[in-house]
């Protein structure tokens, strides 16, 4: 702040008057707003019907007049005049307005306004719902009101949640649940594997070793950081340190003839020797050691823990072990990213890929660029975007929305780094080019606006990453129409270039490795650069470019050549690496061969079961580029666990619950695809005549990646319960070898194989793995499955997909709580029963409810129980 900023504020400024806001002709809160769905495929097309209904609870009129309700939608409306006395209008991305048409009549005290809308595509889960309401009334239109919480009405009907004719797939019911989990065998917990994930082997020993406090642990000096990071391990589980130092305890051997990351764990009855050629290998073998230790160790402090004598000799299957986090769209507190690489470490993932920029939120400070975090990391409501940007995904009006605003400052980041670092993580920051920039694009604007106010001419175009005098025309995937850098501007490059230095100094004073960048190259719409006179000059200047498709290779070897002089290599998504052309005069994309030989890493993630791109990996790396596998139909974590009104996240991939990952086959997962996007069972015929990963390419797979996209992710909680339980089938098909059942060709054999281990894998999950994570680092959100139900003569059964919860219920029609009856075997109370799983720390499942109705009962019933 200023000091004269900081005079105005505390009113010590001689003759400071703090200004005057308008009054609000109307309490915005005391508005109630809920939202339906109406119907999909709306007039038989592809397209919906949804309803507002605004509900006044004040003494006094809404007004007819002056007012704006804006929002955000995921869905495309159709704009103009609608019923209700309404015009829809779309602003940009996902913000809408209503305004009142010329007769609108306003609401009277205690009456309502339905207002009905058409958007495109379909809605399914409450997620889909519009959010972030708020009013902006005409004599203050710099200033919005937010309203209270939307209500959103389940949708209950057919015709409210089958998306169109063909969709077989209705919501999820207790009953489909029970029939999904009515293979699964309880295994008692002695009886489940020792390790997760799954190491190469184990071999059996006899007696255990006690841990317990005043042991020592003596390493080598190479692996210093590691025992020092063990020492606080034990320390958090025993309440004192151990020594470190020559003694009786654990020891940590270097072993020069072992692969990187690779480990050898031998317990006997005397001590525990893990052995490593590096401080990775050493690193995953202490985590192995607390695989070892009961699930419940971390739920307060021991005397003494008893791991079995046994020899574990280890290793990865991938040495690219990843997860993602988007914290553009909604923003994400260091704190949670330190939970979420805190339990990346435990199961052994290595990779953190930072998805750090996109159109919704510049979330690193550049000091050098100030205004990347000063109008790119805010969002809310004003006249312009000179301050902050447009509200997103719910953010609302105020920029202290904490999920709309927010970035990480220097201090932030490499804490971040220095955590990820100690425990084997390497941090890949993202800059999303050219499109999915509009944060960088609108802060760099409003730094020009700002300087050439100043007359600084040479200073406002330095890192300008717009044509202002381009007119071209388009919209984004997520309905922007000013989000892509324009690639023929020298500045972009000058801007890109700044960033890398910032990046790379980070990293150095972090003592963090920098390998990659990811340049991102996702989702450029078509019409972008078309009509832009700076795109004119380039292509007269450069006879390769023959048109704006020219302009991507263009861009990409530019930025290939600024990577290369800083040490650094090419990552990007899967559009990176892709070439148009046509096959029979119609448009097709080939792997590019310009790029092929250049190293470059791409994330190939469109793999839509049924979408007709299933093959774009293999051919990817078929073609030399190396692949990281992050298809949305196994590893998008903000998919939504099932087809339910209640469950959270996006579906157009798919729905994703932990078997997705799980029964991912990396080097061929057309072998073990089971449904498709729309959770249809899938034909195989689908993949005749896509292209199979070759011997060459596989040595390309360089491993496979979980992601997360926060659109509908704003809270730590729903963060860690998107996650978790889904990243137990990733870092076990990161890890683990190639199971059996992926390498069977009897297909009955296969199948019989993977029923075998996932049962054992699902028990694994229930009875340890979540138990552990109830009090581990204080314990995750994560998700508990609800119960399944099934009604059979008279009594209902209920089971669950992860063994181990204790599932309770009522007879009564109330919640079940922590209190209620213990599910035991079949129930066969008359009534409304319900349901719910809950973890060791007293947490609740949603509810599964199922009415039993039991006949009548007669006189001659009665008469025979005498």
């Amino acid at each position: 702040m200023h000091f004269r900023q900081l005079l105005l504020a505390t009113g010590l400024l001689a003759g400071a008057v703090a200004p005057v806001r308008a009054q609000a002709p109307f309490d915005a809160s005391r508005i109630k707003v809920s939202w339906e769905v109406v119907e999909n495929n709306h007039q038989g097309k592809a397209q919906f019907l949804s309803a507002f209904t605004l509900v006044n609870n004040s003494k006094v009129p809404f007004p007819a007049q002056g007012w704006q309700l804006y929002f955000n939608f995921v869905r495309s409306i159709k704009p103009g005049p609608v019923k209700g006395g309404v015009s829809a209008a779309h602003i940009n991305g996902d913000l809408y307005k209503l305004s009142p048409v010329a007769d609108a009549k306003g609401i009277a005290p205690g009456d309502s306004l339905r207002i009905e809308i058409v958007a495109d595509a379909w809605a399914v889960n409450f997620t889909d719902a519009p959010d972030g309401l708020y009013f902006v009334w005409d004599k203050e239109p710099a200033k919005g009101y937010k309203l209270n919480p939307l209500e959103v009405r389940p949708s209950t009907q057919p015709k409210q949640y089958l998306r169109f004719p063909g969709d077989k797939t209705a919501l999820i019911s207790p009953a489909d649940v029970f029939d999904q989990n009515k293979n699964i065998k309880d295994i008692p917990a002695d009886q489940l594997p020792p390790v997760f994930p799954t190491p190469q082997e184990v071999i059996p020993g006899t007696g255990a070793y006690a841990l317990q406090a005043g042991l020592h642990i003596n390493a080598a000096p190479a692996f210093a950081k590691e025992a020092a990071y063990l020492s606080g391990e034990l320390t958090t589980l025993f309440g004192t340190p151990p020594a470190i130092a020559a003694g009786n305890g654990i020891a940590l051997e270097e072993d020069p003839s072992l692969a990187p990351e690779a480990y050898h764990l031998t317990v006997t009855s005397t001590g525990i020797t893990i052995k490593a050629a590096d401080g990775a290998g050493i690193f995953y073998g202490i985590q192995t050691l607390k695989s070892l230790m009961p699930a419940t160790s971390w739920a307060g402090k021991q005397k003494s823990i008893q791991i079995p004598a046994m020899q574990i000799k280890d290793a990865p299957r991938y040495g690219y072990r990843a997860f993602m986090l988007d914290v553009s769209r909604n923003f994400h507190s260091k704190q949670d990213v330190l939970r979420l690489l805190e339990v990346m470490s435990l199961y052994k993932l290595n990779v953190f890929h930072f998805h750090l920029t996109d159109d919704e939120g510049w979330r690193l400070e550049i000091p050098a660029l100030p205004e990347l975090t000063q109008v790119g990391a805010r969002r809310g409501h004003g006249v312009d975007e000179k301050e902050f940007l447009l509200p997103s995904y719910g953010s609302g009006p105020d920029v202290t929305d904490a999920a709309g605003s927010g970035f990480f400052n220097k201090q932030d980041f490499l804490e971040i780094l220095r955590y990820a670092t100690d425990r084997h993580i390497t941090v890949i920051p993202e800059i999303e080019t050219p499109g999915h920039a509009r944060a960088a694009v609108k802060a760099m604007e409003a730094r020009y606006a700002k300087l050439q106010a100043q007359g600084k001419t040479a200073e406002a175009t330095q890192y300008l990453l717009s044509d202002l005098e381009d007119k071209s025309e388009y919209h984004s995937v997520q309905n922007w129409n000013d989000n892509v850098m324009n690639v023929a501007l020298p500045s972009v490059y000058t801007f890109l270039d700044k960033v890398l230095e910032q990046l790379q100094a980070y990293y150095k004073e972090a003592g963090a490795p920098l390998e990659y960048v990811h340049m991102g190259g996702d989702e450029v719409p078509a019409g972008v650069w078309q009509k832009s006179p700076v795109v004119q000059a380039l292509m007269q200047k450069e006879a390769a470019i023959k048109n704006t498709d020219d302009l991507w290779y263009y861009y990409y070897g530019k930025v290939y050549d600024l990577l290369k002089a800083r040490g650094l290599k090419q990552y990007g998504w899967e559009e990176m690496g892709m070439r148009k052309t046509t096959v029979d005069g119609k448009p097709h994309n080939i792997p590019n061969p310009e790029f092929s030989n250049n190293g470059f890493m791409v994330d190939v993630w469109n793999n839509v079961m049924g979408g007709g791109a299933e093959d774009l990996a293999y051919r990817l790396a078929n073609a030399n580029y190396k692949v990281v596998l992050s298809g949305v139909s196994n590893m998008y974590f903000d998919m939504a666990y099932m087809k339910s009104f209640e469950e959270p996240g996006f579906y157009w991939g798919g729905f994703v619950d932990i078997d997705k990952p799980f029964y991912f086959i990396p080097e061929n997962y057309y072998k073990n695809s089971k449904v498709d996007a729309l959770g249809n069972p899938l034909n195989p015929s689908i993949f005749q005549g896509k292209d199979k990963l070759t011997a060459y390419g596989a040595a390309n797979i360089a491993g496979v990646q979980g992601l997360l996209w926060s659109e509908t992710v704003k809270t730590s909680d729903r963060m860690e319960y998107m996650i978790l339980p889904k990243l137990f089938g990733l870092a076990e098909r990161a890890w683990a070898k190639n199971p059996e059942w992926a390498t069977e060709k009897d297909s009955a054999r296969s199948e019989e194989l993977y029923a075998k281990a996932w049962n054992t894998f699902v028990n694994v999950v229930g009875k340890k793995e979540l138990v552990r994570l109830d009090h581990y680092n204080g314990g995750y959100n994560y998700r508990i499955p609800t119960p399944g139900l099934k009604l059979s003569n008279g009594a209902i059964s209920a089971n669950i997909q992860l063994p181990g919860f204790t599932i309770r219920y009522t007879t009564d029609g109330k919640e079940p709580n922590s209190k209620s009856k213990v599910y035991t075997g079949p129930v066969t109370d008359n009534g409304t029963l319900k349901f719910k799983a809950f973890d060791t720390r007293g947490r609740g499942s949603r509810t599964a409810t199922m009415v039993n109705r039991l006949r009548p009962q007669t006189l001659s019933d009665k008469s025979s129980r005498n």
